[in-house]
């Protein structure tokens, strides 16, 4: 498994141990009846549902290990509260050359980046970038589209 360490915020954390163990009670619980039932079809060679309940059991499985290990080296970040941005800080960004077009990102780690709410990762070329700026400082960011540059405008 991965030996990266992962930033989670408590909320995230909160989330994935849920999801674990609904996997580990519930889910496996699911899995184990549909393979039973499976089961009792007969030549097991020839039965399609065997073998999907035999992939949706290694599915579950996989899941469970990877977020067991997500959970054993995951770092829960409080992030915030500081002058210097860094991995659950939220930074005020404006794009300088376009007349104060803004952005609001909170910087996250990869597992729970998701664009459509605003959060980045910490691994990508935003997110490295920002880490240890502070308020006022202007970041020069590698874009697939060119150089960018930004203004820190706020951290919250």
């Amino acid at each position: 498994m991965s030996t990266e360490t992962q930033y989670l915020t408590p909320e995230k954390f909160a989330a994935l141990k849920k999801e674990l163990e609904t996997l580990k009670s519930d889910r496996r619980k699911e899995v184990a009846e549909h393979l039973e039932y499976a089961k009792r079809l007969g030549d097991l060679s020839e039965n399609a549902e065997y073998h999907q309940a035999r992939e949706e059991q290694a599915e579950v499985e996989d899941r469970i290990a990877r977020l067991e290990d997500l959970l054993k080296n995951a770092v829960v970040s409080q992030g915030g509260g500081s002058d210097t941005a860094t991995i659950g800080s939220t930074v005020h960004l404006s794009k300088e050359g376009e007349n104060g077009r803004s952005f609001v990102y909170t910087i996250v780690g990869s597992e729970e980046a998701d664009m459509s709410q605003g959060k980045i990762s910490n691994r990508s070329p935003l997110g490295s970038a920002l880490l240890g700026y502070k308020k006022g400082d202007s970041v020069k960011v590698n874009t697939p589209k060119g150089l960018m540059v930004y203004k820190i405008v706020e951290i919250k």
